[in-house]
């Protein structure tokens, strides 16, 4: 079951993972972008992990839509954003619950990909963390039938690499990136990138 300090586990692997990354993300995002990607992703997760750490919550929902309001007041940038978004929704799908199934892992992460679809008007194909999230969701949903977390933990990190790798072959169709359109063909999305590095810590702590 993923309970409270699971949801703070994660946490603090996403930030770990995010700081590991940090200059190779500053890297990606410099050649489609502003180049401040891996320090909008450090700051959000680092914040988040060393605001809620202490926390005597018990919910799950509330504990992770909390992480999202951190991240929306801490990094407050495009990407930030989008990224808050996800945690307060996927958050208030699970609200009321101190143990999560499988089931709720699946609903956590379909409502994660939705509102960031809604908050940033993207859709699958246009290049964006979304070809990374939306695979995701879909994938523990299916796993989540299987009523075992590892299951769900391996699918949604198979899903996230694969739609990372996928996303490589589309056309940037949003954000700064756009400018570059056709040349984006055949190289790595920042945010893509970000978003299968996220999924992979989180999956890390499922169990």
């Amino acid at each position: 079951m993923f309970d409270v300090s699971q949801a703070k586990a994660a946490l603090h692997a996403v930030r770990l993972t995010m700081e590991e990354n940090r200059d190779r993300l500053i890297e990606l995002d410099s050649a489609v972008g502003d180049g401040d990607l891996g320090l909008t992703m450090c700051k959000a997760f680092v914040t988040a992990d060393q605001e809620l750490a202490g926390s005597s919550e018990t919910d799950v929902g509330k504990f992770l839509m909390q992480a999202g309001m951190t991240m929306a007041k801490s990094a407050p940038s495009t990407m930030g954003t989008l990224v808050a978004t996800g945690f307060m929704r996927g958050g208030k799908a699970l609200k009321d619950k101190t143990a999560c199934a499988p089931a709720d892992i699946a609903a956590f992460f379909r409502a994660f990909s939705d509102g960031v679809m809604e908050r940033g008007k993207a859709k699958p194909g246009n290049k964006t963390l979304v070809d990374v999230l939306e695979p995701v969701a879909v994938a523990a949903e299916e796993a989540a039938s299987s009523g075992d977390m590892d299951t769900v933990a391996a699918a949604i990190r198979d899903a996230a690499r694969k739609g990372e790798e996928a996303s490589r072959g589309m056309m940037s169709e949003h954000g700064r990136a756009a400018i570059y359109r056709e040349q984006t063909i055949g190289k790595p999305d920042p945010g893509a990138v970000a978003g299968r590095l996220m999924i992979e810590a989180f999956a890390s702590v499922l169990k």
